[in-house]
């Protein structure tokens, strides 16, 4: 009996002590943009400094905000990264929870706007774009959103339609400027509907647009930040408007599953992540821009990104609540007065 307890413990001692362990398994359900670049940048770096193994899931918002609910009982992801108004949603049928702000580090270097977005506690903002409008500076000069709809300037310009990421956050802007902000849009979508007419194009897609102004069919359109760039090559000179209400936008948030048995480990990742050396490596590759705003990148960079101070204190953006209830009537309301 002792000889065989003696090559017992001579059997253990082959092999190291997290071997013995069962290895730690952290699920995250992400964008699926990207995935090579936060593979190397973010997922990598972080299984070697926490020691454990980052499984990854991605698909669209709503896959992903499906499957947490699918399996809220028993769930099976530890943390995501979702928009604003995906977290409330997730919040309002309890799929996440308060997020421990105290065991993030990282959490006092990150732009107010970033810190609480939805002004529950229950997520925290890593990235976010800028919208406002691209236009041609000798052409036009735009001081307010409303001045897309100057008589001389409206049959210049695109507007993106309702359905697209940027056309609530315009109209939004539109209806600040117009003195018209209820929550349910029908002012600025009613300025709209009464221009349809002008209004060269209602786009679907930003990528379009680039030529649009090139051949000098439109001068002026509301686009995100993160379509800027193809912008800056044309041969025309193309200013990024900074009106007086302020520039709208978007922005992107972690949260932590309830239930979740990996909640530390979650917190630890998140933390990772907003770090200045993650942020600012993920901002120089143009993947994400930078909620912590300790980060310092090139010009080159911070010309394509949602970059600096001033630009995160002028981002108005929708409040969750309002996107989620009034979706649907948004889009009644185009149908009925823009026909789109």
């Amino acid at each position: 009996m002792k000889t065989a307890l003696v090559a017992s413990a001579a059997m253990l001692s082959l092999f190291p002590l997290g071997a013995m362990a069962q290895e730690r398994t952290l699920t995250i359900s992400v964008y699926a943009f990207a995935q090579d670049d936060f593979k190397a940048l973010v997922y990598d770096p972080f299984e070697k400094q926490c020691g454990c193994k980052v499984v990854v899931e991605t698909g669209n918002s709503v896959e992903r905000l499906a499957k947490m609910e699918a399996n809220k009982a028993n769930p099976v992801i530890d943390m995501a990264v979702v928009s604003m108004a995906d977290a409330l949603s997730a919040a309002r049928k309890g799929l996440i929870d308060k997020i421990d702000t105290s065991k993030l580090s990282n959490f006092g270097k990150l732009y107010d706007v970033a810190k609480d977005p939805n002004g529950d506690g229950m997520s925290v903002g890593y990235t976010f774009y800028a919208t406002s409008i691209a236009y041609r500076s000798d052409k036009m000069k735009i001081e307010s959103w409303a001045d897309l709809l100057k008589p001389e300037y409206v049959g210049h310009i695109a507007f993106p339609n309702v359905t697209t990421n940027q056309g609530p956050p315009a109209l939004y802007m539109l209806g600040l400027a117009l003195g018209k902000d209820t929550p349910d849009l029908k002012g600025p979508i009613e300025a709209i509907g009464e221009n349809k007419d002008d209004i060269v194009t209602f786009y679907e897609k930003s990528s379009q647009l680039v030529q649009l102004m090139q051949q000098e069919e439109i001068w002026a359109a509301p686009i995100g930040r993160f379509s800027w760039a193809g912008f800056t090559k044309l041969d025309v000179p193309v200013a990024w408007a900074k009106p007086k209400e302020g520039q709208t936008g978007g922005m992107n948030v972690m949260v932590v599953t309830k239930g979740s048995k990996n909640q530390d480990l979650a917190l630890q990742f998140m933390d990772f992540w907003l770090s200045t050396d993650i942020q600012t490596k993920l901002a120089e590759k143009l993947i994400d821009s930078p909620a912590n705003k300790e980060v310092k990148v090139s010009d080159a960079a911070a010309n394509n990104l949602t970059y600096g101070e001033d630009t995160a204190k002028s981002l108005k953006l929708i409040p969750s609540a309002q996107a989620l209830d009034n979706r649907a009537a948004w889009l009644k309301e185009w149908n009925d007065k823009v026909g789109q």
